[in-house]
């Protein structure tokens, strides 16, 4: 009779596996596999529990990490995690103390932030992304990408 329950419960583990498709349960399905030939063989059912509790944890614990690590290797980016580092045009003239600026990106004119205050980026300028703040992309000039930033100053 115990061979039973661990066969069901070792099917329902599965079932519930393949409904998920999230590693949620087939950690639970090996430790009701193992317990299934404990009862099998004629082992006890508290040694069956505790078995089947173990092996559960431990195939959790050792397997699921690299399971995660090459099962999530190719997730998609977000729309804005794709944004990060594109080159893109300035549209119109960027200055954040005018709280002025756009940049054309995939056809779609977005809010535009130099990263820094002080800096002045011309329409026409390619720029690249550096983050999407909200609606906002803060970008700086592609040619400046490995120099230092030089702010324009308040009397110029």
């Amino acid at each position: 009779m115990e061979s039973y329950f661990w066969l069901i419960l070792f099917i329902v583990f599965l079932i519930f596996e393949v409904i998920t498709l999230g590693l949620a349960t087939i950690w639970f399905a090996g430790g009701a596999f193992i317990s299934f030939w404990m009862s099998v063989a004629g082992i006890g059912f508290i040694w069956q529990i505790i078995v089947f509790f173990l092996v559960s944890v431990i195939l959790l614990c050792t397997t699921r990490p690299l399971a995660s690590k090459y099962l999530n290797k190719n997730t998609t980016k977000t729309n804005v995690e794709e944004l990060i580092g594109k080159h893109v045009k300035v549209s119109e003239t960027i200055d954040n103390i005018n709280e002025t600026g756009h940049v054309m990106i995939n056809g779609v004119e977005w809010l535009a932030r130099a990263k820094h205050d002080g800096m002045l980026i011309q329409q026409g300028t390619v720029v690249c992304i550096l983050e999407i703040n909200g609606v906002k992309a803060i970008v700086q000039p592609v040619s400046m990408m490995n120099h230092p930033v030089q702010e324009k100053k308040e009397n110029d």
